[in-house]
């Protein structure tokens, strides 16, 4: 992949350029300077932004799209027998996957990557957001809209390019970067991982991708990171709460919508880190993001004023309407544990509302497979609903049925909900003010947080 080049006006075309790492590469190639042409099934406000900044967008699949590409670019999840697929290989068009492409883009800079299961998008905003304020003009590709920049990617002047690194279908074995950053590792995506141990293996090797003078930044606290960072050959740096972490967050308060925590390095206290945004794994993905900035030779001073005006990113732990009685949070968590400390995130938060969880499944494999963990990832929650399964890619459902979860669910208040509008009519029925609804849904279930504020007459921001 390192022979992959963009240059200005060479024409690319983008399958699938709707979706948010799609269109975070287009914006990066139309930067510079590269025409972009791209489609998608479904055109959404990432496409009408990439119309606005020069890409030619087509709704729908054909052959005639590509006429003009000297490359075409894809994600794993793309069949070879696909239409424009087929047409590029037809004509001798290159064709490259997602993960060769974000390879050729970070050399020459230096490519700061942030993988694990849980965290990665708020971390690498968080990163992001630090660089910028110090002035640092970063270039990053983020995996959701962070609510400092509006956006999912830009390019800068900067050395850094900062990028979230997925694990699925390998993307980030494609990655050339200089400091990798592990936040946790969990066994997730059954689908593509069919055992712990291959997910595992995936991340190992995404770490031996290090240069010798690279970088790995791993959280002790978690037994996968640190059991991976154990076997590195780079040079590791550790942070957590434990004290064997070398960078670690000790007198950890929360108070409302302000989290706070002393840092300590080494055993040295360097000073106060306060957060507007909840939650234990925030305070972790602070002190990762700390790190990364005081490598990049930004004083702690800076950061941490950084970090106390980061606001977050899209879908995580997302408030967009408090009426001051009932509070609407958009989360993307899709995972048992990304659940638990999304909803004791909540609690905390809100000490005294009801707190209820609006579950949308996220395939069937990963519901089937982590069936047990997701029964008792709701015990912070007042009221749990479930909605049925979101597919995503998948057309099996391996007998999988939200009815059936909700009857050995051991809950007090639970609800079953066929479809979108059925959750919003239960939640009008059954909510008691004061309320905070988190929508837990890597899905299309946050319109039953928009459809549920509009019967209150209040808007969603």
């Amino acid at each position: 992949s390192q022979t992959m080049r963009f240059i200005p006006g060479q024409r690319v075309h983008i399958i699938g350029i709707g979706g948010t790492g799609m269109s975070a590469i287009a914006r990066v190639l139309l930067r510079r300077g590269v025409l972009v042409s791209g489609s998608d099934m479904n055109l959404n406000e990432m496409t009408s932004a990439l119309e606005r900044e020069g890409a030619t967008i087509y709704k729908g699949h054909t052959a005639s799209n590509i006429s003009g590409a000297d490359a075409l670019i894809a994600t794993s999840a793309v069949p070879d027998s696909h239409v424009e697929i087929a047409a590029a290989r037809q004509k001798g068009i290159p064709v490259y996957r997602r993960s060769d492409v974000m390879g050729a883009l970070m050399v020459d800079q230096v490519g700061i990557a942030v993988a694990g299961t849980h965290g990665k998008t708020t971390t690498t905003s968080m990163i992001v957001h630090i660089l910028k304020s110090a002035g640092h003009d970063p270039t990053y590709i983020v995996g959701g809209v962070m609510a400092n920049t509006g956006t999912n990617a830009e390019v800068g002047d900067g050395k850094a390019f900062v990028i979230e690194a997925d694990e699925y279908g390998h993307m980030f074995h494609g990655l050339r970067p200089r400091i990798a950053l592990l936040t946790s590792v969990e066994w997730d995506h059954p689908d593509f991982f069919p055992t712990p141990q291959t997910l595992q293996e995936s991340f190992m090797k995404f770490v031996n991708l290090l240069p010798e003078d690279g970088v790995l930044v791993a959280c002790v606290d978690d037994a996968g990171a640190a059991n991976i960072a154990q076997k590195s050959a780079a040079k590791v740096i550790t942070y957590g709460t434990q004290d064997r972490a070398q960078w670690r967050a000790v007198n950890i308060q929360q108070d409302g919508a302000v989290t706070q925590y002393n840092v300590e390095h080494e055993g040295a206290s360097l000073g106060e880190i306060q957060l507007a945004i909840p939650g234990q794994h925030n305070v972790l993905n602070s002190l990762a993001a700390l790190i990364v900035a005081h490598n990049q030779g930004i004083s702690f001073k800076d950061a941490a004023a950084a970090l106390a005006s980061f606001r977050g990113a899209g879908r995580r732990f997302d408030l967009r309407s408090d009426t001051g009685e009932i509070a609407v949070i958009d989360d993307y968590a899709h995972h048992p544990t990304a659940i638990r400390v999304t909803l004791e995130a909540a609690r905390s938060r809100y000490p005294d509302r009801e707190i209820w969880a609006i579950w949308q499944p996220h395939t069937y494999s990963r519901t089937k497979q982590l069936w047990h963990d997701f029964l008792t990832a709701f015990a912070a929650a007042d009221h749990v609903l479930v909605t049925e399964v979101y597919a995503a890619r998948e057309t099996d459902t391996l007998g999988i049925r939200s009815a059936d979860f909700v009857e050995a669910l051991a809950h007090e208040s639970k609800f079953h909900a066929p479809t979108l509008t059925d959750a919003v009519e239960i939640l009008e029925e059954a909510v008691k003010a004061p309320a905070a609804i988190l929508i837990l849904s890597a899905g299309d279930a946050p319109q039953i947080g928009i459809d549920y504020l509009s019967t209150l007459g209040a808007d969603a921001r």
